[in-house]
């Protein structure tokens, strides 16, 4: 999903660590009482590995007619993750795929040549209140498979491996990291992981993936001396092994990978490495030439303008 209109991140002040290529601060954007800070694309990072997109949602409290409701709207060339902390959501696409998000799973919509998918609060829960906080990230589909078929995986908590050892805990989402691997299955070797690291505990990220980036989610980082707070984008220098440590303790999500070799464009919520192809998007989205959302017919997501 890229239904908020989110404000293009800021580039960080220069650093003393000469391991982080790039510092990115997200702008928030309140959403209806729903925080949201988008942190990729910017104009200075474009891609981390295949990831082309990351929002981060929330945390929030959805109250009463604040429900979250995303009518149906497109994507083509990427494969949409979405991960949640708390909260659920209803998943609806054209393939005719209907499930509820719940914390922990790893939802792989892989869009392809096209798909069209719609998330909002699940009916059976409205008229409470409702905590949200989550992710959703964009990996762009590789050379040779950005017109693949569309797809739809879930692959739920339970499945993916845990581990705590020496101060740090989390779950391994997709790929691999040290001696785990993630059974999701992506089209071009991606790293994603939910990583906490205890207080006085020190995180080691190997130089195995190509492209590697960190999100401070909660808490405060320590890298070569220099402190990053919570809601920072760190990408790394290819080649180095990364120690991050934190003297209170944090929550990061680390993610990256092999980086594409070639260039893409993204325009609303269209990926590809051709502008003409963007442009076909655009026209058979606004000529109906889309599938339809099996139980969400009735809305979608108009074409933006410009």
């Amino acid at each position: 999903m890229s239904f908020f209109p989110g404000n293009d991140p800021q580039p960080g002040d220069a650093l003393a660590c000469d391991a982080i290529e790039t510092l990115v601060i997200p702008n928030a954007r309140d959403i209806g009482g729903f925080e949201v800070r988008r942190a990729l694309p910017t104009a200075r990072r474009r891609l981390v590995g295949p990831f082309i997109f990351f929002d981060r949602m929330g945390p929030a409290i959805l109250r009463g007619d604040k429900m979250l409701d995303v009518r149906p709207h497109p994507h083509i060339g990427l494969s949409t993750v979405t991960y949640l902390l708390d909260g659920k959501i209803r998943h609806r696409d054209s393939l005719g795929t209907e499930m509820v998000i719940e914390p922990g799973d790893i939802n792989l919509m892989t869009a392809g040549r096209g798909i069209v998918h719609s998330e909002r609060s699940p009916e059976e829960l409205r008229g409470s209140p409702m905590s949200m906080s989550g992710l959703q990230t964009w990996l762009a589909l590789p050379d040779g498979k950005e017109e693949i078929d569309p797809l739809f995986e879930n692959t739920s908590a339970g499945r993916m491996p845990v581990f705590d050892a020496d101060g740090i805990s989390g779950r391994l989402l997709i790929g691999s990291f040290h001696d785990w691997k993630s059974p999701v299955k992506t089209a071009t070797e991606t790293l994603y992981a939910d990583l906490r690291i205890a207080p006085g505990a020190s995180l080691q990220i190997p130089a195995d993936a190509e492209e590697r980036a960190i999100y401070v989610l909660d808490g405060e980082v320590d890298i070569r001396g220099d402190i990053f707070p919570s809601d920072r984008l760190l990408a790394f220098r290819p080649g180095d092994e990364i120690v991050v440590s934190s003297e209170r303790g944090a929550h990061v999500m680390l993610f990256g990978g092999a980086s594409l070799g070639s260039k893409r464009y993204i325009w609303w919520n269209f990926v590809s490495s051709s502008k003409e192809r963007i442009e076909q998007a655009k026209e058979e989205w606004r000529t109906g030439r889309f599938d339809i959302v099996p139980g969400d017919e009735e809305e979608f997501v108009p074409l933006p303008e410009g």
